[in-house]
């Protein structure tokens, strides 16, 4: 199966939480960049082909402790999404093993509680339980399927020898920055562009300077994306295009410094 990843469309941010986390409001959509996961039943839990899984491994741990069944799968995961981009590549596997392993299962969790225990995993993992972009608020686990243009094409850009800073030390950087305050206009502003279906009017990654903007943002916007960003917490910038040619030049501008996707929005 595939586990396709995502990009930030916007990501809204306010103050560090009393729980330490922050309030987001953030418009995910998955695009088609994906790696491939097999699960299957075994006599353990194993995870083959990505020695640096935690996800995938703690959220069937979870599942199988919340079911009271033995965690008894093999997961093979074949990594096409690069790591630590801020494209949701762990979280992406995590949700689909979570989603193909709870179904399978003879007692399985409600989706509320099978939400409840992706969020327990990862703020991202929820969103990837189920198809459609979506609106994730609170600290990413209260969704809402969103009715989003699916009419462009997205170039995705990681550039080489980018630094990529773990989450947690991005929003640290946020903080550091002064960033919070204004986070319900910010989420006003949001919400006005949703509403009037406006891709290009939604406010700007809030993350993007703890993230440290790439210059592949500016590129993107230059050779003609209707809108360009940094995707969650960096460092993968994307632009998105009404055409694909437009798309195709711009990425070919960047390949001799970024590594470069030219893909779809996925539903």
């Amino acid at each position: 199966m595939k586990a396709y990843a995502k990009v930030n469309l916007a990501l809204v941010v306010g103050e560090r939480r009393a729980d330490g986390l922050h309030e987001v409001a953030t418009v995910v959509q998955r695009i088609d960049l994906a790696d491939e996961v097999e699960l299957e039943h075994a006599s353990g839990l194993e995870v083959d082909g990505f020695p640096e899984d935690t996800l995938v491994r703690t959220a069937l741990e979870r599942l199988a402790g919340a079911t009271r069944v033995e965690p008894a799968w093999r997961v093979r995961i074949t990594k096409r999404i690069p790591v630590a981009a801020g494209l949701g590549g762990g979280s992406a596997d995590a949700g689909a093993v979570l989603a193909a392993a709870n179904a399978a299962l003879e007692r399985p969790l409600r989706r509320e509680r099978l939400i409840e225990l992706a969020a327990s995993v990862g703020s991202d993992v929820p969103f990837f339980l189920e198809p459609a972009p979506k609106l994730a608020e609170g600290a990413g686990e209260r969704l809402t399927a969103l009715q989003l243009p699916q009419d462009f094409f997205v170039v995705v850009a990681v550039e080489r020898g980018a630094e990529k800073r773990s989450t947690a030390e991005v929003y640290s950087r946020f903080d550091e920055l002064g960033g919070g305050p204004g986070f319900e206009e910010r989420r006003r502003l949001l919400a006005e562009a949703l509403w009037g279906g406006d891709l290009a009017a939604l406010p700007p990654n809030d993350l993007a300077a703890a993230a440290g903007r790439p210059q592949a943002v500016a590129h993107l916007i230059a050779a003609g994306a209707f809108r360009a960003d940094v995707s969650g917490a960096g460092p993968a910038a994307y632009g998105l295009f009404r055409e694909l040619p437009q798309g195709e030049a711009a990425a070919a501008e960047l390949r001799s410094r970024a590594d470069v996707w030219v893909v779809k929005p996925v539903w």
